[in-house]
């Protein structure tokens, strides 16, 4: 059973996702918040398994609620929820730990679907969205990232050539046929990425990989 928190200043949206999820019956909804800061306290009351997370909310917004949600119970897997696809929060709300963000108007099916993928541990990570979230992490790091030597002599030529050709919003498909490997051969070299950089999932990996400097976002290579 998959516990979920929901959080959306909006009843009515709060009561709409209540039903999609309520339609399946390995989902369980634990909880609900109007806020972040009841977010937070929800979070640590009930221990859910996903949090679905407004972003624009009184009190405490939803970066801010994420952020120490994924502090305190890093465990507790956190979805985003946006009015659209280019909010100006999406890369905030990575950098905070999400494992990745829906549209509200997104299908009933695909909320589910979305539930379940981050509740496995995996990242919910279109290529397009991909490619937004490379483009708002580029205009957010500086011109010249010193790379962390240790991070970097630690990861094997094949993990960082999976890692560059994430940052180019590759999905492990085209991955895998742009390395003629299998997709299950991206996949290890992603959960040994996972490993090395202490993430749980794809949008992690690349949030980190900036951060310490393995992609050069604007050249798109190491």
């Amino acid at each position: 059973m998959i516990r979920v928190l929901l959080v959306d200043d909006e009843s009515m949206i709060r009561d709409t996702l209540r039903d999609y999820l309520s339609a399946d019956p390995s989902i369980q909804v634990v909880g609900e918040a109007s806020n972040g800061r009841v977010a937070v306290q929800q979070a640590a009351a009930l221990r859910p398994d996903v949090v679905l997370m407004d972003m624009q909310m009184p009190v405490l917004d939803g970066v801010a609620a994420t952020a120490q949600i994924r502090a305190e119970h890093p465990e507790v897997a956190v979805l985003g929820l946006t009015t659209f696809s280019t909010d100006r929060y999406v890369t905030e709300l990575l950098r905070a730990g999400a494992s990745g963000y829906l549209v509200k108007d997104t299908l009933p099916r695909d909320i589910v679907a979305a539930v379940h993928t981050v509740a496995s541990g995996d990242a919910v990570l279109s290529p397009e969205v991909a490619r937004h979230v490379v483009r708002g992490l580029e205009a957010s790091v500086p011109a010249q990232v010193r790379p962390d030597a240790a991070l970097l002599a630690s990861l094997t030529e094949k993990e960082l050539e999976v890692i560059q050709l994430l940052a180019r919003g590759m999905s492990n498909r085209e991955i895998a046929q742009e390395l003629f490997v299998t997709e299950s051969t991206v996949k290890a070299r992603f959960v040994k990425v996972m490993e090395k950089l202490g993430v749980r999932d794809r949008v992690q990996i690349l949030v980190a990989a900036t951060r310490y400097g393995l992609v050069d976002l604007r050249g798109r290579g190491a």
